[in-house]
């Protein structure tokens, strides 16, 4: 089976910005191949295996679809890969502004008085 090193697949991938940056995120446990943490910067990745990786405090989930001889430039290395990252949550907490624009002081006048008579 055809397959490269999973070190080097995230560098031509651009997933990891180098290639050293690749295997210390491997020996830290940030990188894992279909559900298996990977032990080791020489494990093979083959095509359709899936990669979840956390790099630089991001996390990443692809489909591997193709293999690079050499990191080529970034549109040649989003063809290496299928991007399957889920979507983030919007904040819904209380306290946490959505995007919009901003409330007038009339705005919140009406807003601290609907507050207060108890609607």
């Amino acid at each position: 089976m055809q397959g490269q090193r999973l070190d080097k697949w995230l560098w031509c991938a651009r997933l990891a910005k180098t290639r050293s940056g690749a295997q210390r995120a491997i020996e830290a446990g940030k990188v894992r191949v279909n559900g298996a943490r990977a032990l080791k910067v020489s494990r093979l990745v083959q095509l359709g295996d899936v990669v979840t990786a956390t790099l630089f405090g991001k996390l990443s989930v692809v489909r591997v679809l193709g293999i690079a001889e050499r990191r080529g430039p970034a549109s040649v290395a989003r063809t290496l890969y299928d991007d399957l990252t889920p979507q983030a949550a919007p904040a819904l907490q209380a306290g946490v502004r959505q995007s919009g624009p901003r409330p007038t002081k009339r705005d919140r006048r009406r807003l601290d008085a609907f507050r207060e008579s108890g609607a």
